[in-house]
């Protein structure tokens, strides 16, 4: 049954695939059918009254009174506190406070010694 050659379209070919669309959507429509006249028959639970959010709300405020609360770290307020004074410029600018040179060169030693190191290894 094989139908060799012909040009245009197949027509029936078509009307089988609209009549499979057809028994198709019939079938969904006697489902669909179906299922309502079912939902209907079942009943619906009775919903819970909205106390037991209440009670379930008491219980967890009393939770988080019970929970050990971490001790905060008590920070000096500006009144205590030393304000420390950055020396100013007549034009308004300030300056920040400069680390000693002592400390900037002993600083400047160890990083020449990492590079040092870094180089030994040929890594850098």
């Amino acid at each position: 049954n094989v139908k060799l050659g012909g040009l245009g379209p197949d027509y029936e070919a078509i009307k089988e695939k609209k009549q499979n669309l057809k028994l198709q959507k019939e079938y969904s429509r006697q489902i669909k059918e179906y299922n309502m006249k079912n939902i209907t028959l079942v009943q619906k639970l009775p919903t819970k009254p909205q106390v037991t959010s209440s009670v379930s709300r008491q219980k967890a405020l009393e939770y988080a009174k019970k929970i050990p609360r971490p001790k905060t770290i008590s920070r000096p307020s500006d009144k205590e506190g030393k304000e420390e004074v950055l020396p100013q410029i007549s034009d308004g600018s300030s300056f920040p406070k400069i680390p000693s040179l002592e400390t900037l060169r002993s600083r400047h030693e160890k990083e020449k010694e990492v590079v040092a190191a870094f180089k030994a290894l040929h890594i850098l």
